[in-house]
């Protein structure tokens, strides 16, 4: 999917049933979740903290993500093979500014990965 003008049109395009949305990008995007007819309730940001004081969104971060029990249980879902997670790049430690220049690029599709 691409980004930009016209995202919401282009969701609305894929059809199917929108029932939460979590924004991990920022830029208007609890916005975007609300004209998809997303309610507040249904909407997290662990980048727009206004939208969470404002109520327009929650703001649920990883301390609320389930500690090591949670983090066991995706591992296992990622080893069945019942979770995917898209690498976009992975970069030795010693270029970690080259990825953090393509992370601050905000074009990635996926996580960027720095390995030891």
């Amino acid at each position: 999917m691409t980004y930009g003008d016209g995202l919401s049109a282009r969701i609305r395009a894929l059809g199917g049933r929108l029932d939460a949305f979590i924004d991990t990008f920022g830029a208007d995007y609890v916005d975007l979740a609300h004209e998809l007819g997303i309610p507040a309730k249904r909407i997290n940001t662990v980048v727009d903290f206004q939208a969470g004081i404002d109520g327009r969104a929650g703001i649920a971060g990883t301390n609320d993500a389930g500690g090591a029990d949670g983090l066991r249980r995706l591992v296992d879902l990622v080893a069945a093979g019942e979770l995917e997670i898209p690498v976009a790049a992975t970069y030795p430690l010693d270029d970690v500014r080259k990825a953090y220049r393509q992370l601050a690029a905000r074009r990635t599709h996926g996580r960027i990965v720095l390995l030891p």
